[in-house]
């Protein structure tokens, strides 16, 4: 069973944030999101496509409201383009996957089989893929990617904002501690894996562009070219571009920073409106 406790995070005139706490049965542990709802949600009776917004490495429920570098950003995206944002909190550095070795990381049922159900029963959305979209952050644009390839049956366009398009660190321009304490993370997760291509790993973003060809999903990558992880960018990129793959894919100055999320945010929305379908 899932359980709700609301109380008001923002108030922005009259866009409402809630935060709610649902309870996970695959992983027995309660976590947190929070709904941000636009002004005519209370003012009407409609039904409102949705958007989720998943954060990065070590980050939390609240960071697209507390981070970012214009006050509440995602208020405003969610007034601009009539919609409802959905921001969840997940583990450290889980990656939106279910590991195949712990039962406490479970975040692809969580998020796919659970979240969204409980979104789609509490709030008054428009529960169908044509009105569903998703991306996120570093950790979170890996989530996005590898979550609507493997489930486009519930999202009609993806994106990825700096994202872990691979999560072999030798393409990640980092120190070594930090590699080594990545390496580590992972193999607890997920065991010994393969790392290389052409048949890449199920667990990594490039893995997944086969499926993402055959999906049909409007995807939108983008990422600094600053950014110590724009290397796996540029891979899934020409991957998705020697398969044949439509993605429209961006590298503009920038590294990964909370000033280049915050430009970023707005041109995911505007290319989601495009998709997203409304009653």
């Amino acid at each position: 069973m899932l359980l709700l406790f609301l109380w008001p995070l923002f108030v922005l005139a009259q866009t409402k944030v809630d935060t709610i706490v649902v309870y996970s049965p695959s992983m027995k542990k309660t976590l947190k999101a929070a709904v941000t709802l636009p002004s005519d949600y209370t003012n009407s009776n409609k039904k409102f496509p949705v958007v989720y917004l998943l954060h990065g490495g070590s980050g939390a429920f609240n960071d697209w409201h507390q981070k970012v570098t214009e006050k509440e950003l995602v208020n405003r995206m969610a007034d601009d383009y009539n919609l409802i944002i959905v921001t969840p909190g997940v583990g450290p550095a889980s990656y939106y996957y279910d590991s195949p070795i712990m039962d406490t990381v479970r975040y692809e049922t969580y998020i796919i089989s659970e979240l969204i159900p409980f979104i789609d029963k509490n709030y008054r959305t428009l529960a169908k893929k044509e009105s569903r979209a998703i991306t996120g952050l570093s950790m979170g644009g890996h989530g996005a990617i590898t979550l609507s390839a493997k489930h486009p049956d519930l999202f009609v366009a993806a994106g990825s904002m700096s994202g872990v398009m691979n999560i072999d660190t030798r393409l990640w321009k980092v120190q070594e501690d930090f590699r080594n304490l990545r390496v580590q993370g992972q193999k607890a997760m997920l065991g010994d894996i393969n790392y290389d291509g052409p048949i890449f790993n199920p667990y990594t973003a490039v893995g997944m562009v086969d499926r993402m060809k055959t999906n049909g999903l409007a995807l939108i990558i983008d990422c600094g070219v600053e950014d110590f992880l724009i290397e796996t960018n540029r891979q899934i990129h020409q991957l998705l571009v020697a398969n044949g793959t439509p993605h429209e894919y961006i590298e503009r100055p920038g590294a990964h920073t909370w000033q280049y999320w915050t430009e970023a945010l707005p041109v995911h929305l505007f290319f989601f409106n495009k998709y997203l379908k409304r009653d």
